[in-house]
């Protein structure tokens, strides 16, 4: 009886001991990887769907294209305000960019290259929301002073709007919590932007 005892305590324990490694190795990832990259990967990989996939395959350019707008700004406009928002935008955006970049790549996803906000050379980015034409980029960095102003706040108004819808569908239809999230965030923060940008266009 004793011997019977003992027996399925150290089966018990072996397969608590197995269970524990495993653990281990799921929660570990790769030591030489991002720290725990590797586990948000493994747990993102059973989470996301399509419209996830098609939230940051969108985001990606359009965020880009806001960080180009914004990056303008330094040299061309006159007003502190729009040189103080600009600075936020590429400040915000630029991060984004990178964590929607990696949850692509950890889904086996192509990253748009940094070419696909150019609506001539990428048919498929057209129509995307609040994505400013070429032309409409080249009339912008031909401006300055207190026309840069006006055309750059306009402009990012139409560009946030369009970022606001996007992500309002990736909240609907997302299943990965992090997307989920950083549009939550996308919708608050671009939101107030656009308030900001609009009282600023009623003081000219």
């Amino acid at each position: 009886m004793h011997s019977k005892r003992f027996l399925v305590r150290r089966t018990v324990a072996v397969a608590a001991a197995g269970a524990a490694a495993l653990v281990l190795v799921a929660c570990g990832g790769d030591r030489d990887g991002d720290g725990g990259k590797a586990a948000s990967t493994s747990a993102a990989r059973s989470t996301y769907g399509a419209a996830d996939v098609a939230f940051a395959k969108g985001m990606i350019p359009h965020h880009r294209q806001a960080v180009e707008m914004a990056g303008l700004a330094a040299g061309r406009a006159q007003s502190p305000e729009v040189k103080k928002l600009a600075a936020d935008i590429e400040k915000a955006q630029g991060p984004e960019i990178e964590t929607l970049s990696g949850w692509l790549a950890s889904w086996g996803e192509e990253v748009p290259a940094p070419g696909a906000m150019d609506h001539s050379a990428h048919g498929d980015m057209q129509g995307m929301e609040g994505m400013m034409s070429g032309e409409e980029m080249g009339r912008l960095q031909d401006s300055s002073g207190s026309a840069f102003d006006t055309a750059f706040l306009r402009m990012m108004i139409e560009h946030h709007k369009g970022a606001v819808a996007m992500a309002e569908v990736e909240q609907a239809d997302g299943a990965y919590a992090p997307a989920k999230a950083m549009a939550g965030d996308i919708i608050t923060s671009q939101t107030a932007e656009i308030t900001r940008m609009s009282a600023l266009l009623g003081q000219d």
